[in-house]
């Protein structure tokens, strides 16, 4: 697998701070409520959570960020030592400290603190912008941004550069490729003002007009190459100039949003780092992010992420699992090629979802494929086939292996079912024993006689195969 283009990521750091607990009566002496089993958790914000994520992707990262010797400054660099490579230029003042204090995972208040500004000199900053082949800026207005306003405006000329705003910063320097501001800060950058709370939920037709006209004054406004205005649950609306693209959301994930802005600005930088065009980025992006609210917030992610590794993909997967695990629910794995999707498999999917709350797909790698089936095989290579799978409503996640067998996937979920089709009813699985060994069963589903992959290749091909029964 190629390894990802470098990135550097150039903002402002937070440190992130939660407060969590239960609700569940009130104060006796005021109508608040009373948050019991606290659990602290700190993580880095802002752009330096950027970073971090963007580091998780396998990703080599140049971070250029304000840091000074207070306890906040210092807690970031450790929260991101040895992931990152951190080139810092002066903080006036305490780094900026944002804490939540969070009731059965929904916040009630929000506690913000310091208020340091990054100043110059800026050489060893300058230099990094002077080498990167990709620029992703995190602006959350606290100066990082403003100090290399003049190297940023020289490199966004050569190379791809992606533009994260805040209303507390400035426009984007001349020549960026892309910009992401959500709906609101995009409404702000366009001169208008904050609505009020709308006394019904804003209609989807209106947050799409209102998402086109301000992209287009932002376009005129900041003469940049294009504007992504994120919708959150409705996905983002890209904006060229002509006719905008909306690439609504794969689903409607529920969860913390905390940093699924960061998330999607991360995966759209590294996706054009790697050479991708701006419209296949921004598609990236969105199921990036929901991905990231879906598996819970930037907390989850970090937790779970260890070192970085590109070839890792079962976040998600484990965040499915251990949910429905946690609710007392029934976890479903089917397993296969898949090389091209047809009825059969359909079926044997639909009715493996149906056997539980959640269905996750282990499909074999390219490699696994080549080893079973011939030098001729897969047809569809393994990113594409779980693209595919994962947009199936019965799929809640998609793992690829490149064993001969899906044992160790299994041993790792531990699957209270393993489907089969039946047409595998005389066979005997070697992962019978292993999926028994926690208790877990292995059931045969019915499937559709005369479907095949294979038979599909060799009509492809003009070989004439055994017709399909009807």
């Amino acid at each position: 697998m190629k390894r990802p283009a470098p990135l550097v990521v150039v903002g402002d750091s937070l440190l992130d701070q939660d407060v969590s607990g239960r609700a569940e009566r009130l104060a006796p002496d005021a109508p608040v409520p009373v948050v019991g089993g606290i659990e602290h958790r700190t993580r880095p914000g802002g752009a330096a959570l950027a970073a971090r994520l963007a580091a998780a992707d396998g990703r080599e990262i140049t971070f250029v960020t304000a840091l000074g010797d207070d306890e906040a400054s210092q807690a970031v660099r450790d929260l991101l030592a040895d992931r990152v490579h951190l080139v810092e230029l002066p903080l006036d003042g305490p780094l900026s400290r944002k804490t939540r204090l969070m009731a059965d995972g929904r916040p009630l208040l929000r506690l913000d603190e310091g208020d340091g500004r990054a100043t110059g000199p800026a050489t060893g900053a300058e230099k990094a912008l002077a080498d990167a082949g990709a620029v992703l800026v995190a602006d959350y207005g606290r100066g990082t941004a403003d100090v290399l306003r003049e190297a940023l405006t020289a490199r966004a000329a050569r190379v791809p550069v992606v533009w994260d705003p805040h209303p507390a910063g400035g426009p984007p320097v001349p020549g960026t490729r892309l910009a992401t501001p959500a709906a609101a800060e995009a409404r702000h950058f366009a001169g208008k003002p904050a609505p009020a709370a709308p006394a019904r939920p804003e209609d989807h037709r209106d947050v799409l007009r209102q998402a086109t006209a301000d992209a287009r004054v932002l376009l005129d406004q900041w003469g940049i190459a294009s504007v992504a205005v994120t919708l959150g649950e409705h996905g983002a609306l890209l904006s060229r100039g002509g006719p905008p693209l909306l690439v609504p959301a794969p689903w409607r994930a529920s969860g913390d949003c905390c940093g699924a802005g960061d998330s999607f600005a991360v995966a759209v930088a590294g996706r054009l780092a790697d050479g991708d065009l701006v419209e296949l980025a921004v598609r990236e992006a969105v199921e990036a992010a929901a991905r990231f609210v879906a598996a819970g917030g930037a907390h989850a992610v970090l937790r779970e992420a260890g070192p970085a590794d590109a070839a890792d993909t079962s976040g998600d997967a484990r965040a499915i699992v251990r949910r429905v695990r946690e609710r007392g629910g029934t976890v479903v794995a089917a397993g296969g090629c898949f090389d091209l999707l047809h009825a059969g498999h359909v079926e044997l999917l639909q009715a493996a979802r149906r056997a539980g709350d959640c269905l996750v797909v282990c499909v074999n790698s390219d490699a696994s494929v080549r080893r079973r089936k011939g030098g001729g095989r897969p047809v569809v290579p393994a990113e594409d086939r779980a693209r595919v799978l994962e947009a199936l409503d019965c799929v809640d996640a998609v793992l690829v292996f490149d064993e001969d067998t899906p044992e160790r996937l299994l041993d790792e979920l531990r699957p209270d079912i393993w489907a089969k089709g039946g047409d595998y009813a005389l066979t005997d699985l070697p992962e019978t024993a292993l999926v028994e060994s926690w208790g877990g069963q292995v059931v045969l589903l019915p499937y559709l006689d005369g479907r095949s992959s294979t038979r599909l290749v060799e009509r492809a091909a003009g070989r004439p195969g055994a017709p399909t029964r009807r």
